[in-house]
């Protein structure tokens, strides 16, 4: 049994994380006394104390709480995009390589992925990894996503009295946060250009990246990447099916992502579906903890509406 203390849990990734771990017979939660949770000290006991903890904070409260950890054999998984990019710090996304699983399950430092970017590299590093894409190669990416990515603001909003209604682009100035481990883990040169858009659904998640190359190459090239991984399927190829459609909930309630490939000879559309809140925040970061500390894999993803 590890013991594990999830700093910031009151939010919408860690009331995730907390519901699932609760019930496991593999994990003590370590708790902190609701009037002390904002106390350094407090705080920095339970860092301290635990095999394992779950960092669902701001940017800088998640490295202040890196800072306050001494005990060399503490494993932080950060959910926050404070780490994504720090080396010496492990990008919590095994399915991409044999070479991230590796470097996971023996790191100390883990930063968990953005829900965007875990449908972006998924669908994007294995083809520059296989010199299908260059690393200059000039993208765009667009993304639908569920309002509960947005975290407690954003869900009182869309579920109060007069919730905002049909597409909400947004980012519009092109500096999404998750921009920096959408090119650095894909290794690209140039940022891709990212469009992400909330749509009035709970959650559920389309990333799509159009590329001028063919559609079948494309997804046997995927295929091949992705045989016998869990968790990432590469769905069978439709080509021009004009019937083709997505539903992006279907994932819902899953830690799986998919991965579709439409097209034709000299033009693709690639698209990744995955639920935000399972393998886009809680979900990932639970597994990234069961391959660390060799525990029992679980797709389990409670509904939990804060």
């Amino acid at each position: 049994m590890i013991n594990v203390f999830i700093d910031g849990r009151e939010g919408t990734t860690g009331l995730q994380i907390q519901s699932r771990l609760e019930a496991r017979e593999d994990v003590r939660l370590l708790a902190i006394d609701e009037a002390l949770r904002k106390d350094e000290a407090a705080r920095k006991v339970l860092l301290n104390s635990a095999d394992c903890v779950f960092l669902c904070l701001p940017d800088a409260a998640a490295r202040q709480a890196v800072a306050l950890i001494d005990n060399p054999d503490v494993v932080v998984l950060d959910a926050s995009t404070a780490h994504r990019t720090e080396p010496g710090w492990v990008y919590g996304f095994p399915e991409l390589s044999p070479e991230h699983r590796s470097a996971l399950k023996e790191s100390r430092r883990i930063a968990v992925p953005g829900c965007h970017a875990s449908g972006f590299c998924a669908l994007v590093y294995p083809l520059v990894r296989k010199g299908l894409l260059p690393s200059d190669a000039a993208l765009s990416c667009t993304s639908l996503t569920g309002y509960s990515g947005g975290g407690k603001s954003m869900i009182a909003q869309y579920e109060g009295g007069d919730p905002p209604r049909g597409a909400q682009p947004y980012a519009l100035a092109l500096h999404h946060k998750h921009l920096p481990e959408m090119t650095a883990v894909c290794c690209l040169q140039t940022p891709p250009i990212f469009s992400p858009c909330v749509v009035p659904v709970r959650q559920g998640m389309l990333v799509s990246v159009p590329v001028f190359l063919s559609a079948q190459s494309l997804h046997a090239a995927l295929a091949a990447h992705y045989d016998g991984v869990d968790n990432v399927r590469v769905m069978p190829f439709e080509g021009e099916n004009p019937q083709a459609f997505l539903d992006m909930e279907a994932l819902n309630g899953t830690d799986k992502l998919e991965i579709f490939v439409f097209g034709h000879d000299r033009q693709s559309l690639l698209v990744a579906r995955l639920d935000n809140l399972g393998k886009g925040a809680a979900g990932a970061a639970v597994q990234c903890m069961e391959l660390r500390f060799g525990l029992r894999a679980r797709d389990t993803a409670p509904d939990i509406r804060p």
